[in-house]
């Protein structure tokens, strides 16, 4: 890939609750900065999955940077690495799980504001037994998914319970990562696991048996009525101060960015395969138009993430920090 104004550098970023986390620096006003936008360099940290499929237009394509923004692309192989980048001010963006984006924002003293929601639901449950037809189906099953105590163990516990199916009535076998509940699925068909994109559209390319048997976000929209939140960004409120007509011209390229690779799965895939998000492109273009990829703001995103943290702080008050953020964490951008 060629050099270009951005300096571009990937990671792998595990889904991790983050606690124990210094005070991020700085408070006060917001203000307008002095430099030119062309003269700005905004550091941002993005998850290696459908959460930074959405940068990966302005990552590589010049066109979508029309304000001259310096925007640096800087990767970790977990969680707990990229966000004390963010609490030593080595990052200014971060694009994080939607609960732990709260528990960063509970551990900060209120030092980060959410600024976009950038992927709504990528999981799905999936089998290779055709023989599901409602969620209600899953009462005395097994089910395989990776990371007890996470969104996706929290997201499945509650529409369960919300569908009538008492947590005694099912089993969740854990596993460490996507690919061991896919392994699973390839041994024994008629098992059934929880898995994102784009390991769902691997594992069914991989295994001609597998299918989708229920789509979480739209089970999740049934008992909640709006749309699961799964990854959002978040400024470090000293950088929003000082920076704040950048942080909002971000926002239009991160939108304008999101738009591209959704109209251009394509192009999308080869940007992914080079990201090293997806190993192949056939199947990362399969992939992203179940990704949910997105860049959503203002009250939408505020309605959108207070219901979803809401149902997590039901579910396990840690999930999200021990304490449901208040109007002050969204930056609502005019």
């Amino acid at each position: 890939m060629k050099e270009k104004k951005q300096t571009k550098k990937l990671l792998a970023l595990g889904l991790a609750a983050v606690l124990g986390l210094s005070v991020l620096a700085g408070c006060g006003t917001a203000k307008e900065s002095n430099l030119s936008l062309s003269d700005t360099t905004i550091r941002i940290g993005a998850l290696k999955g459908p959460t930074s499929m959405g940068l990966l237009f302005l990552m590589n394509d010049e066109s979508i940077n029309q304000s001259g923004i310096n925007y640096e692309f800087q990767m970790a192989t977990a969680a707990d690495e990229l966000l004390p980048l963010m609490v030593k001010g080595e990052l200014d963006v971060a694009l994080v799980p939607a609960n732990v984006a709260s528990v960063l924002y509970a551990n900060t003293e209120g030092s980060i504001s959410v600024i976009d929601v950038n992927t709504l639901g990528v999981l799905y449950m999936v089998s290779g037994d055709n023989s599901y037809q409602n969620i209600t189906d899953l009462a005395g099953k097994t089910i395989y998914l990776t990371g007890k105590g996470t969104t996706p163990d929290y997201v499945l516990q509650y529409v369960l319970a919300e569908n009538g199916i008492a947590a005694g009535n099912y089993t969740l076998e854990y596993k460490s990562e996507a690919t061991e509940v896919a392994a699973v699925l390839a041994e024994q068909p008629d098992a059934i696991g929880l898995l994102p994109q784009p390991f769902v559209t691997a594992a069914c390319a991989q295994n001609e048996a597998l299918q989708v048997v229920f789509d979480m976000n739209e089970e999740w929209n049934k008992v909640q009525g709006h749309g699961m939140v799964t990854g959002v960004t978040v400024v470090r409120n000293a950088f929003l101060q000082e920076n704040e007509e950048a942080v909002k011209a971000f926002l239009k390229e991160h939108a304008a960015s999101a738009k591209a690779i959704n109209d251009d799965p394509a192009t999308g895939a080869k940007y992914a395969v080079e990201a090293g998000i997806v190993a192949k492109e056939p199947i990362a273009q399969k992939a992203i138009p179940n990704c949910n990829i997105t860049c959503v703001t203002g009250e939408e995103m505020k309605n959108a993430m207070s219901g979803y943290l809401e149902v997590l702080y039901q579910q396990n008050p840690k999930s999200v920090g021990d304490a449901l953020p208040g109007d002050e964490f969204y930056f609502l951008a005019q």
